[in-house]
């Protein structure tokens, strides 16, 4: 028996778009590394070991809350594409500034426009529709 298009396409929401897949993919890594970078930066703070961590740790999970409540993608309160995008830009842009006040003025930049073209890619490909097989 034949599957029908839309039952395909529900079961694998990626067929016939590979760029989606790959850009959600870096979007993923790119949220990942931007964690490390809010962690490492958190963790540059103070002399104490105590306190580095802690402060790490404090960062780390300012930035995983404020994720969760409006820009994950199963967020608890899901605000106007705005809002969504001023907490992506603070999470995500913020790990760039942290990586750069670490002393990586060059990964900062590279982290930075990683996150502008990925942002971009993931509205302009959510705005289109995905083609039918």
């Amino acid at each position: 028996m034949r599957e029908r298009p839309a039952e395909t396409a529900a079961a694998n929401p990626t067929a016939g778009r590979p760029w989606w897949a790959a850009n959600e993919l870096l979007a993923f890594l790119l949220e990942l590394v931007a964690l490390a970078c809010l962690f490492r930066w958190g963790f540059s703070l103070a002399d104490n070991l105590a306190v580095r961590l802690l402060l790490g740790c404090a960062v780390l999970a300012a930035a995983i809350v404020l994720w969760a409540l409006f820009a994950a993608p199963r967020a608890r309160f899901r605000p106007p594409l705005a809002g969504v995008l001023a907490v992506k830009a603070l999470v995500l842009g913020g790990s760039a500034f942290a990586l750069y006040g670490v002393g990586h003025p060059t990964a900062a930049a590279v982290l930075g426009v990683l996150v502008v073209i990925n942002t971009a890619l993931s509205e302009t490909f959510r705005r289109r529709v995905a083609p039918v097989p």
